[in-house]
């Protein structure tokens, strides 16, 4: 198998304090490589043309040209690749962060949540889909891969877990009414519809950050209230920069909303 070629771009790194840094990218599969050994079966046709004054029996002379048919792409192939994608594009933009920081380590993936083998700083990962789907119509109907896209995230912290998640996409209304607390609900209720949508997603970035911090399951962490962060996600929704302070009877952390990459970290 080769591993296709990832190209990272609109890095962002962000110090959050002293001892905690994040960074997001975007992570693009640039080639849909093809393994020789593949060459000769039912994906491929090969085509040859005879050169003047040449016997069809000399073989040497064939000029030979291999022609991929591209196969229709499934869900669930594209699902896959998605994944595979987003867990290489994670690691190398951990890696660039290190390389940046000047930190000498490697990643320990034998338990949660991750460390490093050295420095014992601890990671979290985040992931995000972000097909363009125009694009992918596109070439799909040409019968050409489609470049899938993925928005990825990384933060480290010298001192204690940290959690992060990268979010695209709004949390369905029947969703946040089926796990959200009841006082969560009862003040989204009060919201204007584009601001309801916005804070939810944000309450949503939050307790994946916290589920991932803690180990929660992700029934029980989506059900715990954060309700009391509200009126400062909704006070400063506008700015491209947001820490909110989060002190209850099982932890004292800092919520920092990075909009402009639609990221949350919890630290």
């Amino acid at each position: 198998m080769i591993i296709p070629v990832l190209n990272i771009t609109n890095v962002q790194l962000t110090q959050l304090d002293h001892e905690t840094w994040c960074v997001t990218a975007q992570v693009s599969d640039l080639s849909s490589p093809v393994e020789m050994s593949n060459l000769w079966n039912d994906s491929y046709w090969l085509s040859a043309y005879l050169s003047s004054h040449m016997v069809f029996t000399e073989f040497r002379h064939f000029k030979w040209h291999y022609h991929a048919v591209q196969k229709p792409i499934s869900k669930r192939s594209i699902a896959h690749r998605q994944r595979q994608q987003q867990r290489q594009g994670v690691r190398q933009l951990l890696q660039a962060l290190l390389n940046k920081l000047e930190i000498s380590d490697t990643l320990d993936e034998s338990s949660f949540p991750y460390r490093l083998s050295k420095s014992k700083y601890y990671v979290c990962f985040s992931h995000t889909a972000a097909h363009n789907k125009d694009e992918f119509n596109k070439k799909s109907h040409q019968n050409i891969p489609a470049i899938s896209y993925s928005k990825i995230a990384a933060v480290i912290s010298r001192r204690r877990p940290a959690g992060i998640d990268i979010e695209h996409n709004d949390v369905a209304w029947h969703i946040v009414k089926r796990f959200y607390s009841d006082s969560e609900i009862t003040i989204l209720q009060t919201l204007p519809k584009n601001q309801r949508d916005y804070i939810a997603k944000l309450l949503w970035q939050i307790k994946e950050s916290f589920i991932k911090i803690h180990q929660y399951t992700l029934a029980q962490g989506l059900g715990i209230d954060y309700s009391d962060v509200i009126p400062a996600l909704t006070d400063d929704m506008n700015k491209d920069f947001i820490t909110i302070s989060h002190t209850n009877d099982q932890s004292n952390h800092q919520i920092a909303v990075l909009q402009a990459d639609q990221t949350v970290v919890v630290f």
